[in-house]
């Protein structure tokens, strides 16, 4: 069974609706007085509009880099899911613990916290720092703020664990992610008039096909990269909307796609192809009317994670873990973002699977947990008996 700490910590922090719409800032308040209980000094980091925050703690020395624990706090909504248990309220049938956030990735960060007087008795001669960030799963847009505080410390953590849910395996490597809206303007009429129209969902639909033969030339043809499921760069296109009326030539029509990249390709150079045949495309619409317009914004961009698999990371986490392989993953994390923004490196070794994750009765199972506190505890007993990392 679980340690009771770690488990009544889970309890508490399933029970903060912490979906990225929402403000984290009561269970970023839970947390920061458990820290300060223990006689831990954290800092919060804000949003704009002071309604979330990324929380950074280290315990041990302040004179050394040491290692950083790292997990998000949001979660994905539960409207429209069929649960048969109360998201919100941690619920245990024989060794499953239910409840949104279980596996993604509040299991972790209870372990992570339950292990904090251990850290402290124990005496780290190498720190360990927690980073927990806000709206990961709206494209990893907090942890965004934190990096830019952490970019202007003088030292910075020598590793990254990121503990998303990889059922304890050490993983090296994700894809990067990109995605953009679409906004087709087109020439309103009445569709007994269509040929003096613009159709502007007719130009979306030229443009969905042209992103769907894009994918399929990267399926064909590549380039590939071994160890993942889908091992090259995926394009998709997620929602359509536009038209008012069967009746009427429809002047507005948007789209949102998303290209998933392997390390060795740049998502801003499929994107540029794809910019130049909506510019193709405008030529034609415009010689209809001047005002038709196709405009491609950005939403969200973060880089994937490709830590070398010789890197002493990599050994110091497979050691913890007692693991020997490597394996990637088909989801994102802020992994890309410490290690390409700030050098960090990172790896990515948490409790639960991705499996659970993001679907109605969400839930991880009690050996997970487990496996987790052993690591915890070997990552203790390695920083307190030794300066190999972060020294």
């Amino acid at each position: 069974m679980a340690q009771p700490l770690t488990l009544e910590i889970l309890d508490q922090l399933i029970g903060f609706d912490t979906t990225s719409c929402n403000s984290n800032l009561q269970l970023m308040a839970y947390v920061q007085g458990y820290l300060e209980n223990l006689g831990v000094t954290s800092q919060l980091i804000y949003d704009a509009e002071e309604k979330k925050a990324n929380l950074y703690a280290t315990i041990g020395p302040q004179d050394k880099a040491g290692v950083m624990l790292s997990g998000h706090t949001d979660t994905v909504p539960v409207a429209g899911q069929n649960w048969t248990r109360q998201p919100y309220q941690l619920t245990e049938e024989n060794g499953y613990y239910y409840g949104r956030g279980t596996t993604d990735m509040k299991g972790f960060i209870a372990v992570v916290l339950a292990a904090v007087p251990q850290m402290i008795n124990q005496t780290l001669h190498t720190p360990i720092h927690l980073a927990f960030s806000y709206d990961e799963e709206i494209g990893c847009v907090g942890v965004r703020r934190l990096i830019h505080t952490m970019q202007n410390q003088p030292l910075k953590p020598a590793i990254c664990i990121i503990g998303e849910p990889t059922s304890m395996q050490v993983v090296t490597a994700h894809k990067g992610k990109l995605a953009a809206k679409v906004t087709v303007t087109g020439k309103e009429c009445h569709s007994g008039m269509a040929p003096l129209g613009v159709n502007a969902v007719n130009y979306a639909a030229r443009m969905i096909i042209w992103l769907e033969q894009l994918a399929q030339n990267k399926e064909d043809f590549g380039p590939f990269e071994e160890g993942y499921d889908i091992p090259h760069s995926t394009v998709h296109t997620g929602t359509v909307k536009g038209g008012t009326a069967l009746n009427i030539v429809p002047n507005h029509c948007e789209f949102l796609f998303e290209i998933r990249n392997i390390a060795q390709e740049d998502p801003r150079d499929l994107l540029a192809q794809f910019e130049n045949y909506a510019e193709e495309l405008l030529a034609e619409m415009r010689l209809t009317d001047q005002n038709c317009d196709i405009a491609i914004e950005i939403t969200t961009e973060y880089p994937g994670l490709s830590t070398a698999e010789d890197a002493e990371v990599v050994a110091f986490v497979k050691k913890l873990a007692q693991s020997t392989a490597n394996a990637n993953i088909n989801f994102g994390t802020e992994g890309g973002l410490f290690s390409n923004v700030l050098g960090i490196p990172t790896v990515v070794c948490g409790p639960g699977n991705m499996d659970q994750g993001h679907k109605p009765d969400e839930f991880i199972h009690n050996s997970q947990l487990q496996q987790c506190e052993a690591f915890m505890a070997r990552l203790i007993n390695e920083l307190s008996t030794s300066t190999s990392q972060g020294g």
